[in-house]
């Protein structure tokens, strides 16, 4: 393997970041495909009181980032201290809110960011558009229209950086602890897949998901520490990268080339080799006018929401969750209560009567 500080004397920090997120993002993108991963539908079984298929395919790829990340920290190959999801001051009320509002948009788009994203490049169609409109929303959410709300919502309740933020400093459990906890986690997934009776390939692409997770943490934080820039020390995420690249397709200069730059693309190609390997690639589109709205509100609240959290269901929810960051946790807890109800009031109401009849 060539020198990392070789590589990035030869071809610069940016070339060498977007190369790795490409990469990854293939990876996820290919293993999320194959395993089916979804926030939304494993929400919807958990409350449903139905643990089938898609709980614990979750279950096994949060479970899995969790361990690989605190065995990395416990090795010292990765430390996250500077990373925002910890330094930065954060926000309790905008992770509360902005994760309630992406779990309502969820259900309405069915489907979260990365989703999205994934089922694009198997031709679906309904979620390119929604894909779309949850970039615009989010880049609106950072420094467009929308940007007074968002930081009006996040002075609410505010959180210092550093060890404030760390839930394993607040509990005192330690990388140990965390390990333990993931663990704990990971168990309880094997035990599911084991009781409905899952194909072994169907838990390697369920536990290589969440180690992609994992993967881009040691990655960047490998640059950041062979690079004489600055460089920070970041995890997938996709609403940030999908408001990049909205503004690199739409101004001029285009932001900066870096991990973001080859992640999404990546998790496009892995996703589109994995429908086409697995068959599943055809074009789907909209049934009616309806469910075109319903799309289209729920990928604005899930933009909006994302950025007001400080990440999607990946990057709050399993990235942020990974380095026990109490925003993302408290961000999980929002979309997970967020996409329940809703679900219990749209999805899952009953039908309404029937006219009468003469």
């Amino acid at each position: 393997m060539p020198d990392l500080s070789q590589l990035l004397e030869n071809h610069g920090e940016g070339w060498v970041l977007a190369t790795g997120g490409l990469v990854i993002g293939v990876l996820f993108g290919f293993f999320a495909q194959r395993s089916k991963f979804c926030l939304r539908a494993a929400v919807i079984e958990f409350w449903h009181g139905q643990f089938g298929e898609k709980l614990p395919v979750w279950l096994l790829a949060f479970a899995s980032a969790v361990v690989a990340v605190q065995a990395l920290t416990l090795a010292g190959w990765l430390d996250v201290k500077t990373a925002r999801q910890m330094a930065n001051t954060g926000s309790l009320s905008g992770a509360l809110v902005g994760g309630a509002l992406f779990g309502v948009g969820m259900i309405l788009t069915r489907g979260c960011a990365s989703r999205l994203l994934v089922l694009s490049a198997t031709g679906n169609l309904r979620a390119l558009l929604s894909g779309l409109i949850f970039a615009v929303a989010a880049q609106a959410s950072l420094g467009g229209a929308l940007a007074p709300l968002r930081l009006g919502i996040s002075g609410w309740w505010t959180i210092d950086g550093g060890s404030a933020r760390d839930l394993l400093v607040w509990t005192g459990a330690g990388h140990w602890g965390g390990l333990a906890f993931g663990g704990a986690w990971l168990l309880a997934g094997i035990y599911f897949a084991v009781r409905n009776r899952w194909r072994p390939l169907k838990w390697v692409m369920a536990i290589c998901t969440g180690l992609t997770v994992a993967l881009a943490w040691w990655f960047s934080y490998q640059v950041s520490q062979s690079s004489f820039e600055v460089i920070n020390v970041q995890g997938l995420t996709f609403s940030g990268p999908s408001a990049e690249w909205l503004m690199r397709v739409l101004a001029s200069p285009a932001p900066a080339v870096g991990f973001d730059f080859g992640l999404m693309p990546g998790v496009f190609a892995g996703s589109f080799l994995g429908a086409l390997l697995g068959r599943e690639w055809k074009l789907e589109g909209f049934k009616d006018g309806h469910s075109m709205r319903r799309y289209i509100l729920g990928a604005t609240l899930m933009g909006f929401g994302a950025m007001l959290a400080g990440g999607c269901a990946v990057g709050a929810g399993i990235t942020g969750g990974a380095i026990f960051a109490v925003t993302a946790w408290l961000s999980l807890l929002g979309m997970w209560a967020g996409a329940g109800i809703t679900d219990r009031l749209i999805d899952a109401a009953p039908a309404p009567p029937l006219p009468a009849t003469r």
